[in-house]
């Protein structure tokens, strides 16, 4: 796990598994750029890391001038990309197919799918000029299985894991890979507004559900998934891309939460 002299960009970086991946690739020696629509998240977190190995960067991934923008600051900054965490991404709202509203649907379309879809297209000219470079595109177990009440986010999730296989089969004989993450159930802002949504009154009881169809039995934990995408963008996986990693405690590998007990 050395990236000493190599540049990481993480979208979404400025909480959540961004913001693990980034102190994650800051810790191993790469200077990180921190892209965030949350100014103060993103700048917070390159203060953690140091001015002298990190820069925060504003932008919405769903708007071409941003990602473009985001692009030219690491260049400008530290003078590659090595790693990309394509990471940034919402949840919307819970509620069957049937009834989900339109402009919501749009909106995490556009951060999910196309922000990833605009991250690669600006992303892949540099690494390609480079003939060298790893990318991690944060999908999610709904982008394995699908998940009831949740269209816009399942549609974006298999979208995502769909351009990745894509990417990776183009730029594989240049040099670089593209792999997926996967998380399940994460201790992050994300599953708390999810847990808010399913129970208002009593969120508590969401988790003990959820986590009781986990044969792990708990959420991960951001630094979990980040594990996994550092991993992913170094050197040990240098035969690894077009894959998609599940990082759920074995949620979909056990979808009903079978246990020692029973099946003993």
């Amino acid at each position: 796990m050395d990236f000493k002299g190599k540049v990481a960009v993480v979208t979404g970086g400025g909480n959540g598994i961004g913001r693990a991946a980034c102190l994650g690739f800051a810790r191993h020696g790469a200077k990180v750029v921190v892209v965030d629509r949350d100014a103060e998240g993103a700048e917070a977190v390159a203060a953690e890391i140091g001015k002298k190995d990190a820069v925060a960067c504003v932008a919405d991934v769903a708007r071409a001038a941003d990602v473009r923008a985001y692009v030219q600051a690491a260049l400008d900054a530290f003078g590659s990309i090595d790693c990309f965490h394509n990471n940034a991404g919402i949840e919307g709202r819970i509620l069957p197919t049937a009834e989900y509203d339109e402009a919501v649907f749009d909106e995490v379309m556009d951060v999910n799918a196309k922000g990833v879809f605009l991250g690669l297209r600006h992303v892949l000219p540099v690494m390609i000029r480079q003939g060298r470079g790893a990318i991690v595109n944060t999908a999610s177990i709904a982008g394995l299985v699908g998940t009831p009440a949740m269209p816009a986010y399942v549609a974006s999730k298999h979208a995502v894991i769909g351009l990745t296989k894509v990417a990776a089969g183009e730029v594989g004989p240049l040099g670089i890979r593209v792999n997926a993450v996967c998380p399940g159930p994460i201790e992050t802002r994300m599953i708390r507004g999810i847990e808010r949504q399913v129970s208002p009154n009593n969120p508590e009881s969401v988790q003990e559900r959820y986590s009781a169809g986990i044969p792990l039995r708990r959420y991960g934990t951001a630094e979990e998934v980040a594990n996994v995408v550092l991993f992913l963008c170094s050197d040990l996986a240098a035969n690894v891309t077009g894959a998609q990693y599940a990082v759920d405690g074995g949620r979909t590998a056990a979808p009903a939460g079978v246990s020692q007990a029973s099946v003993s």
